[in-house]
């Protein structure tokens, strides 16, 4: 069954609001937190900012492809709003402009192999939008700066894809216990 065939369970205000609030977090945090250098190699945010992948797989694998990227159209329009304010403007567009391509990718991803064995689906897209965000937040934000923007850019990577690793046993988890019933 084709994924635009399939019924998903409708988000309600309540969960979408909770959804949007996560990722609102998520990319916010990270904005401030890619400004902070651990070394040469890396920064903060290159730790953070993956969570964003498992919001959006979690979402997508229970309420479909369109219900995670509305999230991912509000998340971005309310992280890009709050960004602006705590980051340059700079790493705001560039986050902004990274994030939306990164989380894109990931849900049609996710939605093409989500048949396949659980991990499949989120490894792979994760993977993919990994690879996306941080070619397109590290040009646009660093590039021609001065900074060492290009290690800094294959340490992320290098982060991000081993936390988008680590994010399959929460993504696991938190399918099993989504998908038992309410009064279980």
């Amino acid at each position: 069954m084709s994924g635009s065939a399939r019924r998903y369970e409708p988000m309600r205000p309540a969960q979408f609001a909770v959804a949007v609030c996560c990722m609102l977090l998520v990319v916010v945090g990270s904005n401030i937190l890619v400004q902070v250098p651990l070394n040469d190699w890396l920064t903060w945010g290159g730790l953070s900012y993956p969570v964003a992948f498992l919001v959006t797989d979690v979402l997508n694998r229970r309420f479909g492809p369109a219900a995670a990227r509305r999230v991912a159209w509000f998340g971005f329009a309310a992280a890009l709003a709050v960004s602006v304010w705590v980051a340059s403007p700079r790493i705001a567009l560039a986050s902004g402009l990274a994030y939306i391509c990164a989380q894109l990718v990931d849900i049609h991803v996710f939605d093409r192999l989500r048949d396949l064995r659980w991990w499949r689906a989120p490894l792979a897209s994760g993977v993919l939008g990994a690879i996306l965000d941080t070619a397109v937040f590290f040009s646009v934000a660093f590039a021609a700066t001065g900074t060492p923007w290009l290690t800094w850019m294959l340490g992320d990577l290098g982060v991000k894809l081993a936390v988008n690793v680590s994010m399959l046993a929460p993504f696991r988890a938190l399918m099993w216990n989504l998908a038992r019933p309410a009064n279980a």
